[in-house]
């Protein structure tokens, strides 16, 4: 079994793939839904890491506070962009600048944590621990809010109004799927 972060480094790649998607899309439907799909994956990713991950991060890596502090701050600016992105038309070139932008931000947030967050995780902690982190990370997706809540980066607000917005957020997303998709 993998660890947690081998899971968040296969969903950084995936993270990749969707944005690659969905700037591609000539089809306003087809990028429509694979914008959803990266929106749900920002958002459940960031939960976990927020819930899980950083909290260990902060306390286990040397600067650790420095280290997630920027880590959160970043996260905040993403869930910005990507409401903005979703008051947009798909189809605009509007859309596709910001799009655009919020891939180069989330790529090089990402390769932040790769570099000053989950090497050194991996350096500290045993695999057993990272194992179990693995468990707790697929936890904490399951039951995350699909679309990005700004403002809400901290575990403790994770905990405190994730599972009202998770529940918000599925009833949005049952409202707003086309059929059939």
């Amino acid at each position: 079994m993998s660890d947690a972060i081998d899971l968040l480094l296969r969903q950084h790649e995936q993270i990749k793939t969707l944005f690659a998607e969905t700037l591609d899309a000539a089809d306003p439907a087809e990028r429509e839904a694979k914008f959803r799909q990266l929106r749900r994956l920002l958002a459940v990713h960031e939960t976990a890491e927020e819930e899980i991950i950083h909290p260990r991060a902060r306390g286990e890596i040397e600067d650790g506070a420095t280290v997630i502090d920027a880590r959160l701050e970043e996260e905040n600016q993403a869930k910005q962009q990507l409401a903005e992105l979703e008051s947009l038309d798909i189809d605009s070139a509007e859309f596709e600048k910001g799009l655009a932008q919020l891939r180069e931000d989330v790529i090089a947030h990402a390769e932040a944590e790769e570099q000053d967050e989950f090497s050194l995780l991996r350096d500290e902690l045993e695999p057993r621990q990272l194992r179990a982190m693995r468990r707790a990370v697929e936890i904490a997706e399951a039951l995350a809010p699909t679309r990005p809540h700004q403002g809400v980066e901290s575990a403790k607000a994770n905990l405190l109004v994730g599972p009202f917005a998770a529940m918000l957020d599925r009833v949005r997303d049952a409202i707003s799927e086309p059929r059939g998709a």
